[in-house]
């Protein structure tokens, strides 16, 4: 078994870093993050659009079209008037901007650079740390298996890119490469204002300035103090990065937000897909679990020493996922460099001097042209949006307006807002916050799993129209009521109307 030290000394070795450019550019380590990207193309090129994207589609057309953004709900008319603002206005308007340029395939293009880029920022941290481009490499290739259906077009993707970005300025900075340092504060100003995800940049800037107070060397951990200068340099970041979260449209309302929806709406996160816990018995849970508790024996088998900081976000991160599997988006830059710091024990590292840039070029261009080449049609885009979203009962709706209000199944809300642009009030969408405070979400929930009054609750509402999967339980008990009436039905969803007749 081959050994290795964990020190601070530099990632790849002085001969790369002093090679010309072009050398640089043609590096095996580059080679290695094209083959990342590749991987990553393949998953992403399917184009699975989430409920969320269409709404923030939406969002970010009206902001860009009245240049003001939102205080109240428009969007529905169970909820209109109820306080909500645009926590990601910025990654909206960007998503919409996209769209109107460049179509479906603008959208897929920006998933897969922000992807990428995400994923080689997690490459470059895990490289960082175990100064190993190989150990890095199979770092990142175990873990895209854990994280690969979670880069959906959203903000929360810029989040993402922007929390490894963050990391990676604090491990150079712990590593004794403080220039860019100073990048935090106009990060933390576009990160507000795009996703939520911010405060685990903020706790991530926590974590590394606290540790650097305190001196540990005790077993597997080890902390040493920073340097008055440093103390000085993080102080001064942090501060200006907190004064940052204040600079927006709403003012301090967005450095509240994530708040909100953490600790005052216990019923939407309890009842979201993406908030449940870790599902230890599904594939994606046992290679979660086989991750942990390998990392639990190579500690013991090889007692790797860790800083105080990375172990500290490794364990949060862990937490986290098993709290919410959301957080695998978090567990996921955690973990990296610390396994990759553990493969190198077994993987010998990069030596510049063997290096192959003419094979290395030739195979970044293939790579190049595989995915210029196999890129999606818009007509392959268009017809997969079909596949997952009412398209054609939306087409019917524009044709044929029907008596409104009108109920609809959780997912469609989004695009319903998006594809009729307000031709019709939404019962619900994806904004689960609105719907939260308001009590909505509570009756669409009685409603969709057929509690004893979800008919009376559709009275209630005065609900006239009802468009909804047609396999959900709503649809069959609404076919076999004298109230309701089938109007129309195709492979996806199924629509109703309340009968005068029934009544």
């Amino acid at each position: 078994m081959a050994t290795s030290t964990v020190t601070d000394a530099p990632c790849i070795g002085p001969q790369a870093r002093n090679s010309p450019p072009l050398e640089r550019l043609t590096s095996f380590p580059v080679l290695l993050a094209a083959l990342l990207a590749a991987a990553l193309f393949v998953p992403l090129c399917d184009f699975t659009v989430e409920p969320d994207v269409w709404w923030h589609i939406k969002v970010g057309q009206d902001i860009l079209r009245t240049h003001r953004l939102p205080t109240a709900d428009t969007y529905s008319f169970t909820a209109r008037g109820t306080p909500w603002i645009a926590g990601e206005w910025l990654g909206e308007a960007l998503l919409a901007k996209v769209k109107q340029t460049w179509g479906f395939a603008g959208l897929l293009a920006l998933n897969l650079i922000l992807g990428t880029a995400t994923l080689t920022g997690i490459y470059i941290l895990a490289l960082l740390r175990s100064r190993n481009s190989k150990a890095a490499f199979v770092a990142c290739g175990l873990l895209l298996f854990l994280t690969a259906g979670f880069f959906t077009l959203r903000p929360q993707m810029l989040g993402y890119f922007f929390l490894v970005l963050t990391l990676i300025i604090l491990e150079r900075f712990r590593q004794g490469r403080w220039e860019t340092l100073w990048l935090l504060p106009p990060v933390f100003l576009v990160w507000v204002n795009t996703h939520g995800s911010f405060v685990i940049g903020i706790f991530a800037v926590a974590v590394y300035g606290i540790a650097g107070f305190v001196e540990i060397r005790r077993g597997g951990l080890y902390s040493v103090p920073w340097s008055p200068s440093q103390r000085i340099r993080l102080g001064f970041v942090f501060l200006a990065s907190l004064i940052a979260l204040a600079i927006t449209p709403y003012g301090t309302k967005l450095a509240a937000y994530p708040l909100d929806m953490a600790f005052l709406q216990p019923g939407v996160v309890a009842n979201l897909q993406d908030w449940q816990p870790m599902p230890l018995n599904a594939p994606l849970g046992k290679l979660f679990l086989g991750l942990v508790v390998g990392f639990l024996l190579a500690q013991i088998v090889l007692r790797c020493s860790w800083h105080l900081a990375e172990f500290t976000l490794f364990l949060a991160g862990t937490v986290a996922a098993c709290l919410h599997v959301r957080f695998l988006l978090l567990f996921v830059p955690f973990c990296a460099p610390l396994l990759a710091v553990i493969l190198s024990y077994w993987i010998p590292p990069y030596q510049p001097r063997k290096d192959k840039h003419t094979l290395n070029a030739l195979l970044m261009t293939a790579i190049a042209v595989g995915i210029i080449r196999f890129f999606p049609s818009t007509e392959h885009l268009k017809s997969r949006v079909a596949e997952h979203w009412p398209v054609k009962s939306v087409r019917y709706l524009k044709d044929h307006p029907p008596p409104q209000p009108m109920f609809n199944t959780y997912g469609y809300g989004g695009y319903m807002m998006y594809a009729l642009d307000g031709q019709v009030k939404v019962f619900i969408d994806g904004r689960a916050e609105v719907y939260g405070h308001s009590g909505v979400l509570d009756d669409y929930l009685k409603i969709a799993r057929l509690a004893p009054n979800a008919l009376s609750l559709l009275t209630a509402y005065n609900v006239q129209s009802c468009l909804i999967g047609r396999d959900e339980p709503l649809a069959t008990l609404l076919a076999a009521s004298s109230q309701w009436q089938k109007i129309y039905a195709d492979d996806m969803s199924v629509l109703f109307v309340r009968s005068q007749t029934g009544k």
